[in-house]
């Protein structure tokens, strides 16, 4: 019986960079080219092992991850990095909206070639470092020589912005905008005084939202107010867009995604070409569930600047998103022919992330998304290096060491093998929900990837292992696991949707009743957890409530979902000896999906029971084309076979009467 599968939705934390606008270095006295040079050398990544501590770090959506770039043009991508389970690392917050990621990575052996031949060029990477960490020294070096240099001052300040360290950056925009106001009316310099000011007040905004917890939905009037004074604001400057996609960026990191989209979309009507305004606002979509407009701000990125790595990450990890979110397990495939649509946006994934990584090779949140895209198309190869790659690129990342551990487990399922592997696994996801906090991962996630790993033993020891006691002991691991899953967020479906699912596998129906009522309370449009929960009814021996669930889930279902249950229903006919209503709901399965193997192995045992042997060695056959691991096809095949040819022997054998 066709049981489909969903994946626990894996967030990963966001870094948010906000570089200060490279517009400014125009605006600041644009005749004089060493000032221009100097802002230039700043669009540079600062280098990966700065001994300041400077992340920013924001929540984002199932299975990516979204860090802000920085463009050099109005504003800067963001970049989502994945998930499934999927994933990631924090990055530094200099301007507003502006995002980057820092690290550039090796490229891959079996993507974008290997990462040590693509790194015979080492020195490049490390003269960048060094050149931006001699360039810090020297403006500090600089500010105190020249204690009354305005311009120094904001260099200075703007040097620590990028860095992400808003409250070392205060002092020196303080101090940059206290000279510039003491100035005399002939020497004054209005232009600078507003730059420093529109990044003062950038600092000021996320230094404000640093730590703060409660911040609230803006509603009615004091929306209205906030968009007003917006309007207001920008028909005066529009270079004050700067300071207005801070406050989306910080209603964004806070969590208030309603009001983020209000501030952004608004804002972005008003200047539609700046790309930190429709970077942050395709963050906001995607973390709030809203793919297609997501990926429309994406692909305008894309569009506009098509050769960023940041655009090309963010398009790829909503890809990952809206495409990867569910998968089936084994006996549920499709077959070749049945996936190309999967495929499809897998692939574009793919060619994507590759671009960005061409780009920026040292990029472990691109290789991670990179390996889950592999991963989605069935090459479980190639997925395992890029996860290597990202593991080797920043050991201690606690989404990249969750993604090794994922991968490890997919291992031991494929191969039925509880190894050390699964012990690895298990030992790893304890470190990260031990070493790891709510910012670098969700605690949720980190229960439920411990609970995968106690899962996948408990499933495998249960087939090989006979001792009664060891297999208890894993069951309550596992147990333990998914219900902490659900403690540390009751109201998120998909912890409860994966309780159901190990209370089903385990046969206990009324307990896994329980627990998928609570997940389709949580979320009523959520057809899997509807159609497991038929599945559960089916198996109590409750028939009718069970088609009446089936029915809830295919008026919830979208195209790509509803073949599944389908299949189940028609199952639950043949079982009620409905023959004609089981063909059809199997004929239905087929049609949205050609060569979905649970539906051509049920329908396969209702032309057993008319005992029309060929059609249903056909069917088994075909469901063992699309899926070779259905093996109640294959079992069903060999018994198919055998009253074939026992009904042969006898149609064919002699009657022979006494005379």
């Amino acid at each position: 019986m066709d049981r489909p599968e969903t994946i626990a939705v894996k967030y990963e934390p966001m870094t948010v960079d906000s570089p200060s606008s490279s517009s400014a270095a125009a605006i600041d006295r644009p005749a004089r080219p060493p000032k221009l040079v100097i802002l230039a050398d700043l669009n540079f990544n600062p280098p990966e092992t700065d001994d300041l501590d400077s992340s920013i770090q924001i929540p984002s959506p199932p299975i990516a991850r979204l860090s802000n770039e920085e463009s050099h043009q109005d504003g800067g991508p963001v970049t989502c990095k994945e998930v499934e389970p999927e994933e990631l690392e924090a990055k530094k917050i200099s301007k507003v909206g502006k995002c980057r990621s820092r690290s550039k990575m090796e490229a891959s052996s079996d993507c974008v070639g290997d990462a040590d031949g693509d790194q015979a060029n080492q020195g490049v990477p490390a003269s960048r470092e060094e050149k931006i960490s001699n360039l810090k020294m020297g403006l500090i070096h600089v500010a105190r020589k020249m204690p009354k240099n305005a311009h120094a001052h904001f260099i200075l300040g703007l040097m620590f912005q990028r860095l992400g360290q808003s409250q070392k950056a205060i002092p020196e925009f303080e101090k940059a905008e206290e000279i510039l106001l003491g100035c005399e009316p002939e020497v004054a310099r209005p232009e600078l005084l507003l730059l420093v000011q529109i990044h003062h007040g950038q600092c000021l905004l996320l230094d404000a939202f640093a730590d703060n917890d409660s911040v609230k939905e803006l509603e009615g009037e004091e929306l209205e107010e906030i968009l007003s004074k917006l309007k207001d604001s920008m028909k005066l400057d529009v270079r004050q867009a700067a300071v207005w996609n801070t406050l989306g960026l910080m209603l964004l990191k806070a969590g208030c995604l309603m009001s983020a989209i209000s501030v952004l979309s608004s804002l972005l009507a008003l200047v539609p070409d700046n790309y930190d305004c429709l970077t942050n606002l395709g963050v906001a979509y995607l973390q709030s569930g809203d793919l297609e407009l997501s990926a429309k701000c994406f692909q305008d990125l894309v569009l506009k600047d098509q050769n960023h790595p940041a655009a090309l990450i963010n398009y790829a990890a909503e890809l990952l998103c809206k495409h990867s979110s569910t998968v089936a397990g084994a006996g549920a495939n499709g077959g070749a022919g049945a996936s190309e649509d999967h495929k499809v946006p897998m692939n574009v994934a793919k060619e994507c992330l590759l671009a960005a990584l061409r780009s920026d090779p040292k990029s472990a949140h691109a290789w991670v998304n990179l390996a889950n895209s592999y991963d989605m198309m069935g090459d479980h190869r190639s997925s395992s290096k890029c996860l290597e790659k990202a593991a080797k690129i920043d050991p201690n990342c606690m989404a990249t060491r969750f993604a090794v551990a994922v991968q490890r487990i997919k291992d031991a399922e494929r191969s039925q093998d509880a190894s050390d592997q699964l012990s690895w696994a298990g030992n790893e996801m304890a470190s990260v929900i031990r070493e790891g906090d709510s910012v670098s991962i969700d605690p949720p996630i980190a229960w439920a990837g411990l609970a995968m790993a106690h899962k996948a033993q408990h499933e495998i020891a249960a087939a090989f292992v006979s001792d009664q006691n060891e297999l208890t002991e894993m069951e309550e691991r596992a147990v333990y696991s998914l219900k902490q899953a659900v403690t540390e967020d009751p109201e998120d479906a998909v912890r409860w949707h994966q309780l159901g699912l190990h209370s089903l596998c385990s046969q206990q129906y009324k307990l896994s009743q329980k627990y998928l009522k609570a997940a389709v309370g949580r979320s009523r449009e959520c057809s899997y957890a509807w159609s497991n929960l038929g599945i559960s009814l089916q198996l109590s021996d409750e028939q009718s409530e069970a088609e009446e669930v089936y029915k809830r889930a295919l008026a919830v279902s979208t195209e790509d979902q509803a073949h599944a249950t389908f299949s189940n229903l028609g199952n639950l006919y043949r079982q009620k000896k409905q023959y004609d209503l089981s063909k059809a709901m199997f004929s239905k399965a087929l049609d949205l999906k050609p060569g979905y193997a649970p539906a051509y192995n049920n329908l396969g045992l209702v032309f057993v029971v008319e005992r029309r042997w060929e059609e249903a060695k056909l069917c088994f056959e075909k469901a063992l084309e699309a899926d070779a691991l259905l093996d109640a096809a294959q079992s069903n095949l060999l018994k198919a076979t055998s009253m074939s040819r026992l009904c042969t022997c006898f149609s064919s054998s002699t009657v022979v009467r006494d005379s």
